[in-house]
Parts: structure tokens; C-alpha cells; sequence
């Protein structure tokens, strides 16, 4: 039996659906609070939901039974300060606990940690999984969390689990909605002036999701995989989805500097307002950083091709002026 954790979310759900339309018949765990993805609705005969929490080893123990595969997406995402400690512990104690519960069952884990988790190449080369974070980034807690997270994983490892780990890039696609990535393409969609110099990695959540059951389904154990499909500079990226909304393409470069006032002016907003910055300090401290990853050792291994991104990007925008 096949377990999905995280399965409400963006890339869970998408993996839920990819292991169901196989009509191949899964578990999948979910809190009280929230919703199945509609995406998820027709596959309702072939998906065992438990309400189940990942920081509570009782119900947690009940999901696992008799489950001799486990995919662990579940992760809370969030770059606010205040989040820092418990976003951390949710994620660390909540892999903490999956870990523990495989090695009990004998089962295989395939792990989502992220490119969050992976440091910096040389100026000139491309990232790999071998760039292992020498300092944990004091004010990424993002960062922190799911290198932790990936630790207590490789802690499992050491100790007879069968796992791999997999570092997706910037995941897109049109179930995104406007959270997460899908942020970006709402901005540039209401109109957008400004591009940065720096750069990223992007791939389609379906590939992710593929990637997954690949290496769920091969011999591989104890490795890790940068999940990337293209490296694109924000420029091209902000000029491609502007062409796709018929919106005027940003013509001013944003300088650090009046970054680093965008988000300073943003989090006072979010102080007033009581809601999430429309800019936080880590996410504009990146667009101006070139972060280029190397796939080839998924590719290599597997023999795994990616979908163009030009062909993800056409589809979240077309999702988004649907909806």
C-alpha cells in the first residue's frame, strides 16, 4: 500500500492524481481542517483518506498500516520570521516521525526536500547535489527547515532506510492557483514594470510528480536529486509570461537597493495590515543572485526527459485567465 503525505497540497495532490489515474489504489492523510483538491474528486473509489497529522505519532501510526511505500510531501512553506520556529519544528519533527514510522514498517520513502537545502557552486558553475550548505542561512527559515528536515532522512538512512531524496526547483503549474509560484504570474499578470538581474531553476509539478514514482519505482536508495528542468534569468521569465497575459513586458531593472526597500516597505504594510508582505526579504535578495542547477544526474540515471518550461508557463497563465 502506497502512502501520500501532503496530498492536499499543490504537489501531493498532483502526485495523487498521477499514482490514481494508474488505478492504482493509495492512502493518503490529510488534517481535519482541510480540503480535498478538486483535481482529487474523481479518483474518491481508488484514494483511503485518513485524518492524520504529522506531528501526532498516534494517528500517524494508524495511516502507516500495512503501507509499504511513502511518498512525504507534506512540509509547511512560509518565510516570515514569526513562522521560524514553529514552521522548523513542524517540518523537522513531522519528517522526524515519518522516518521513524518507515524504519518500523520496512518501508521506502521518497522524501521532497528542496533546492533550499543545497548551497552555493563556484561563480561560473552549475549547482549540484555534491554543493551541500556549509552555513545555514540565518534568516532563510525555510532554508533551515528542510535542510533539517533532509537531515533526519539521511539520519534514517544511516540507520537501514531505503530512501531518496529529491530537490525540485521552482515548481509551476496551472493547479497552483495564485500561492505559491503562482504568485509570480499574478503580479505580472495585473502589470509589471520591474525585472531583476538575477536568476532560477523551474520545472512543472508534473514532472516532479513523475520524477517521484521513477525513483520510487527503481533500485536507487540513499541519493539525492536535483529536480530541475531549465535555468532561466528573471528578465526572460518576466518578458515570456507578460507575452502570454498581452501585458507591456518590464523595461526597468529593480537594483538591489530599491529591493531591499520594496521589501522593507512591504513587511511595514503586512505590519499594519495584518497580512503576509506582498515581498519578503529572502525572496528579494534572491531575484538579484544567478542560481543555475545541474540535472544531469537525474537525467543520467534515469533516462528522464523534462517538458519544456516555455510549455508550463503557457498553461499556468492560461489557467489563470480562466479563473
Amino acid at each position: 500500500m502506497i502512502l501520500v503525505t501532503g496530498a492536499t497540497g499543490f504537489l501531493g495532490a498532483v502526485l495523487a492524481r498521477q499514482l490514481a489515474a494508474q488505478n492504482i489504489s493509495i492512502r493518503c492523510i490529510k488534517r481535519s481542517t482541510s480540503v480535498i483538491p478538486d483535481i482529487l474528486q474523481p479518483y474518491s473509489h481508488l484514494i483511503d483518506w485518513r485524518e492524520a497529522d504529522i506531528l501526532d505519532d498516534t494517528s500517524l501510526q494508524d495511516a502507516f498500516e500495512e503501507i509499504t511505500k511513502v511518498y512525504h510531501c507534506a512540509a509547511w512553506v512560509s518565510f516570515k520570521q514569526a513562522d521560524k520556529d514553529p514552521m522548523i519544528h513542524t517540518n523537522v519533527k513531522g519528517t522526524a516521525n515519518v522516518v521513524n514510522l518507515c524504519l518500523e514498517q520496512d518501508a521506502r520513502l521518497v522524501h521532497v526536500s528542496s533546492i533550499a537545502a543545497i548551497g552555493q557552486a563556484k561563480p561560473g558553475q552549475l549547482i549540484t547535489e555534491k554543493n551541500y550548505l556549509e552555513e545555514t542561512p540565518a534568516n532563510n527559515i525555510y532554508s533551515i527547515s528542510k535542510l533539517e528536515s533532509e537531515m533526519e532522512v539521511w539520519r534514517g538512512i544511516a540507520e537501514g532506510l531505503d530512501a531518496v531524496i529529491v530537490n525540485p526547483s521552482i515548481i509551476i503549474g496551472p493547479t497552483a492557483g495564485t500561492e505559491g509560484s503562482g504568485k509570480l504570474f499574478e503580479t505580472v499578470r495585473r502589470g509589471l514594470k520591474f525585472y531583476t538581474r538575477g536568476s532560477c531553476g523551474l520545472v512543472d509539478v508534473e514532472d516532479v510528480a513523475r520524477c517521484m514514482v521513477t525513483l520510487m519505482e527503481s533500485d536507487i536508495t540513499a541519493e539525492r536529486y536535483i529536480i530541475n528542468a531549465e535555468n532561466w534569468n528573471y528578465k526572460d521569465l518576466m518578458e515570456t509570461i507578460a507575452g502570454c497575459f498581452d501585458q507591456k513586458k518590464p523595461a526597468t531593472e529593480a537594483k538591489p537597493w530599491m529591493l531591499e526597500l520594496a521589501w522593507r516597505g512591504a513587511s511595514f504594510v503586512a505590519t499594519l495590515t495584518g497580512r503576509d508582505p506582498s515581498l519578503d526579504k529572502i525572496s528579494a535578495r534572491a531575484a538579484t543572485v544567478e542560481q543555475n542547477y545541474d540535472n544531469s544526474k537525474i537525467i543520467k540515471e534515469t533516462g528522464f526527459s523534462f517538458k519544456p518550461v516555455r510549455e508550463s508557463i503557457a498553461e499556468v497563465c492560461e489557467a489563470l485567465k480562466v479563473n
